[in-house]
Parts: structure tokens; sequence; C-alpha cells
């Protein structure tokens, strides 16, 4: 794995919504078939990468010569993530931090092999992200973080999906919760300093006239599922591409609500790739590579595998947030 380059690092805020996850090994081990415990074959820079249940994946000299000098010399670039996130980035094998598997690793190794290089991923304590990336110890960070206003003062973003915050509960949905307006007065899990934790005190100091929604933070994502499972929750707000999925493995046990007047969750906003400000020319690197992807079919493809079609983008932006 070559070491990650070195540049000034400025910190994002905290960057990702909570995901629901399986409160059970097996639940976890269970997850999806063998071609995603092997999405991809190991890379070689300048190789064409074979992605399963997707192809393979050639790389493009043009874009190549889009690389800053050092990244070229360099054939890679480090990725930062905290996983279990899926379905954008979960373990291959529980137990085995090193290998990923998921929806961004999948595409961020897509986009690395359209430019003849390799993205080495590794995993970092969700608190850890920023000041690894602020120091240099990557050069990249990835795994649902939402592109926001705010986010854009300290990095830049290639977005390449959007999606929005949704709803889970118990099976059954015994508090016969709908929309987010029905969370008023109502005990929500969600992980500690996301976006879904300011979603619902802004919802609640604006909407819920008095009755306000009573926010529990918890460090981990898992500690949010146990808390709605034991009772001690009536919902968990969560990005609901992750809701869905998790739902899936947990299924009989929670369900995700589905508000008509908003398909895709609330307050959908892209997500994206977090480069440092400074490296404006990697970004766009990144950002034509993602765009022959989408032209050529090979992110559907991606999206279609773990059954996120519907966070689909046609075309790839640089910090085109929407709040």
């Amino acid at each position: 794995m070559s070491a990650p380059r070195s540049s000034s690092r400025l910190a994002p805020q905290r960057l990702v919504a909570g995901t629901l996850l399986a409160v059970v090994a097996s639940a976890l081990t269970a997850c999806g078939g063998d071609s995603e415990k092997d999405s991809v074959a190991a890379p070689t820079a300048g190789e064409p990468v074979e992605i399963a249940d997707v192809g393979t994946v050639e790389p493009d000299p043009e874009l190549a010569k889009l690389l800053p000098s050092d990244v070229a010399e360099d054939e890679s670039v480090t990725v930062a993530t905290n996983a279990p996130y899926a379905p954008f980035v979960d373990f291959v094998e529980e137990g085995n931090t090193d290998d990923f598997t998921g929806l961004d690793y999948d595409l961020v190794t897509a986009v690395a092999a359209k430019l003849g290089i390799t993205a080495p991923f590794q995993q970092q304590p969700f608190d850890g992200l920023v000041p690894g990336l602020q120091a240099g110890k990557y050069d990249a960070i990835v795994g649902g973080i939402t592109d926001n206003f705010e986010r854009q003062e300290t990095a830049t973003f290639v977005d390449y999906s959007a999606s929005g915050t949704g709803i889970a509960v118990a099976s059954g949905n015994p508090e016969g919760i709908a929309t987010l307006a029905d969370l008023c007065g109502r005990s929500v899990a969600a992980q500690k300093a996301s976006k879904q934790v300011d979603l619902l005190a802004a919802f609640s100091e604006s909407d819920c006239g008095g009755d306000d929604i009573e926010v529990t933070e918890y460090p981990q994502n898992t500690d949010a599922v146990q808390a709605l499972l034991a009772g001690k929750a009536d919902a968990i707000a969560a990005t609901k591409v992750n809701l869905l999925e998790d739902a899936e493995k947990l299924s009989g046990k929670v369900e995700v609500v589905e508000d008509p007047a908003e398909p895709n969750g609330y307050g959908a906003s892209p997500n994206g790739i977090g480069f440092d400000k400074d490296d404006a020319e990697l970004a766009k690197a990144f950002q034509a590579a993602l765009q022959e992807l989408i032209d050529d079919g090979t992110y559907d493809k991606i999206l279609a595998k773990y059954g996120q079609e519907a966070i689909a983008i046609e075309t790839a932006t640089i910090d085109a947030a929407i709040d």
C-alpha cells in the first residue's frame, strides 16, 4: 500500500448519517451472496480490474493524464472509511478489518481503475476520519458522506449519488409512525453528531409546537439498533438507503417507514467522495472518471448490485450540495 501524499488537510464536520446494522453476527455474515464477499480481485495499477457481478473496468490513458503528477507517480491514493456501513461499505468477513466490500468500495475501485491507479482502503475509527484527513494520513474519505455547504468550507466533494433521511421502526410499526411529523413527542435514536440529529432538532423546533422529538445519540449504529429492539426508542433516523439495506438483514424485526411525499428520504442531498480543498486537480480527475463510468453503464451495474438504483445521478458533479 502506497503511503498517502503529504499535504495540508482541512477538517470537515462530522460526516455521515447513522445506519442500522444487524445485532447478531449471523445476520452480518449472511448479508449478500458470495459475489459481494469477493467484490474486487486485487487491483494492480494500470491493469484492468474485475468487479464481481459488474464486469471488467479498463484503464483510460486520456483520463490518467488528468491526475496530479505525484499521484500519477505513486499510482495510488489512500482512502479512509468506517465500516460497517452497508450498503456503502462493509467488511468482506466479520472480524477482518483489512478487506472491504460495498457500493462505495466497488465504485471508488472502478474510478481508480479508469485512472490507472489503485485506491487501497483503510479502516479508521469514525471520529478519526476527519483528523486523519487533516493530518494527511490519507487522500480521500468515503462511506455515504453527505455533501453540504458547511462541509464544503473544508473539503471538496465529488458527488456520486443522492439520498435523504429515512425512519425505521420496530416491525408492525406499533406507534403508527408514517411521516417525520409523527416523531413529535416520541423518542428517536440516531448516530452521534450525524446529519439526522441536526434535521430532527430543526424540525422539532419549527414543527412540533413544543411537543419535542426526544433524540438520543449513540456512538455506534449497533447501539441505536439495540435501543430500538429493546424498546428504548420509538424509531431510528438514518440515511434511508442504509435503513432499507439493514431492514432486510433484520427481516421481521425492523421496517422502514415509506412517506410517499419523500420517496428518496427527507432532505435528499448528494453523497460524495471527500478530498482536501487543495486537491482540486485530483477531485476533477475522479469526477471525469466517474462520469465515464456513468456513461458506459458500469455505474448503474454497481448500484444495481447493491439494490440502490434509486440513488443514481446522471451527471457526476463537484460540490452540488443543496443545504
